[in-house]
């Protein structure tokens, strides 16, 4: 990351995991069936009996984790085992180094169920937990989820007089409402401090794979991993995770995942082991007014553009298409491609759902029956290092070559994949502006199909105004608005 970026860091003292560093739909976040012994928000709230009160009531539930993992080191390429025993004789074995990580977790069941974060345990050998009243416990891990960032970890022997926190429901906060943060900062011990809800919804910070962030200016640092964010009754509403800051302490930015997405992992991982989630099979994006005034959808419009739609999944079955807008999931708005995309997760495979789609104009409701998500999904964009002398330039800075089984084999395209590859761009040129790429491929432009330099060439250079361009990068496709040369 770029030195003048903020740099984001985990919040486990000792867990060297510097974070240099999809919102779930509200309503659609929905944990499922609750686990038996673990503490819910009472229906009626609680008259809040001021702020030491709630926070002496709350810390009780707050724990510190200190965790260690072993790491062995080889002797680099020569280290098989025989090899060394064939020429040198017995060896000593391997170097060992212990590490440790200290971090917090949150007690939710008087069971001894707690939640914190998966970067605080993970790998870990050996896990103590120790309560606010200095009593300590062995820990095993029930279940972890890296790519939330959430962990579920059970006290062992017989835990008496545990004093669960209450699930909360993180939809429910406003912006600007005031919450605490509890945790084990720096290793000091349970630690309380005090803030506001700065955002909702934060995503794209590029900590987790799938983001829903409430951000806090509540003071968050490292050691404050897995801890509670609560509100004024008391309840738990966030587990803190990360702040963003130059300079590795607390400069006002903290985030914490959802008590809403984190009990509907912890239910997966305490029943099934595991975390399955809902799959569409589209490749979606933001919609803005530039993209929607080419689309020919009403300015204003909230929704999730498609922009490329999988043979043989969900959303291929229930004819979705390419340039359809999504604009909510049974009823409730989609406000972005993060939100959309943490809702189908956490909805769950073989989950039915309602899409509210725009289609030409027209408003349509679509059934799609959820799969499950692959394991591979993830798309890497993949660069053209192919030959420079046979581009040829074209408008916007733009050098184009056509796409050949060469470049086919190179990007890894199915050979029913059409368009013209971007093999060059200029810097500084209004296609670097706009983001595109050498290895990107222009399947459309103007919601055209384009095979050939001479049809890209001419489609951009006809007419004034905007170019609307679907891109393919990777495995994924996205729409680009240009100036036309």
């Amino acid at each position: 990351m770029p030195r003048f970026m903020p740099s984001l860091l985990s919040g486990a003292a000792g867990a060297a995991l510097a974070f240099a560093l999809l919102p779930g739909l509200r309503g659609e976040d929905a944990p499922g069936p609750a686990l038996p012994g673990v503490a819910h928000a009472q229906a009626e709230p609680r008259s809040d009996t001021g702020w030491p009160d709630v926070a002496e009531r709350a810390v009780r539930s707050v724990v510190n984790i200190a965790s260690t993992k072993t790491m062995r080191f080889d002797r680099g390429p020569m280290a098989d085992p025989f090899f060394q025993y064939f020429f040198f004789g017995p060896q000593r074995p391997p170097p060992v180094e212990r590490s440790g990580s200290l971090g917090s977790g949150v007690v939710v069941s008087a069971d001894g169920l707690v939640l914190t974060n998966n970067h605080v345990v993970e790998g870990a050998d050996d896990i103590k937990v120790t309560l606010t009243d200095g009593r300590e416990f062995d820990a095993k891990v029930v279940g972890t989820d890296p790519k939330t960032d959430v962990a579920v970890i059970r006290l062992q022997g017989k835990p008496e007089r545990l004093e669960a926190m209450p699930l909360g429901s993180s939809d429910s906060l406003r912006l600007g409402e005031t919450v605490l943060a509890i945790g084990n900062p720096f290793g000091l011990g349970h630690t309380v401090t005090m803030g506001i809800v700065s955002a909702k919804g934060r995503a794209n910070v590029g900590i987790t794979d799938y983001e829903d962030f409430i951000q806090t200016d509540a003071a968050i640092n490292p050691g404050n991993s897995g801890g509670a964010l609560v509100n004024a009754r008391g309840e738990l509403v966030g587990i803190n995770t990360a702040i963003a800051s130059r300079t590795g302490g607390y400069q006002g930015i903290g985030f914490a995942i959802p008590s809403t997405m984190a009990e509907s992992i912890m239910n997966s991982l305490v029943k099934d082991g595991h975390v399955s989630r809902g799959w569409l099979g589209v490749g979606i994006q933001d919609l803005d007014d530039r993209l929607a005034r080419h689309l020919g959808v009403a300015e204003g419009t909230h929704g999730v553009l498609v922009t490329s739609v999988v043979d043989d999944t969900p959303a291929a079955e229930a004819g979705l298409k390419s340039g359809d807008v999504i604009v909510d999931m049974d009823g409730t708005a989609t406000a972005s491609a993060g939100h959309l995309r943490n809702a189908i997760a956490l909805r769950g495979a073989d989950q039915k759902v309602k899409l509210g789609v725009l289609r030409d104009g027209q408003q349509r409701t679509i059934d799609v029956r959820l799969g499950a998500l692959p394991e591979d999904q993830d798309a890497v964009a993949v660069r053209d290092r192919g030959d420079q002398d046979s581009a040829k330039d074209a408008p916007l800075g733009l050098q184009l070559r056509p796409l050949d089984t060469s470049a086919r084999r190179r990007l890894g395209l199915a050979v029913g994949v059409r368009g013209v590859l971007v093999s060059g761009v200029d810097p500084g040129s209004p296609a670097a502006r706009v983001g595109l790429r050498p290895g990107d491929v222009i399947v459309e432009v103007d919601r055209q199909p384009v095979e050939t330099i001479d049809t890209v060439t001419h489609a951009l250079r006809k007419g004034k105004g905007e170019a609307l361009l679907l891109v393919k990068r990777g495995r994924g496709s996205m729409f680009v608005v240009v100036p036309r040369s």
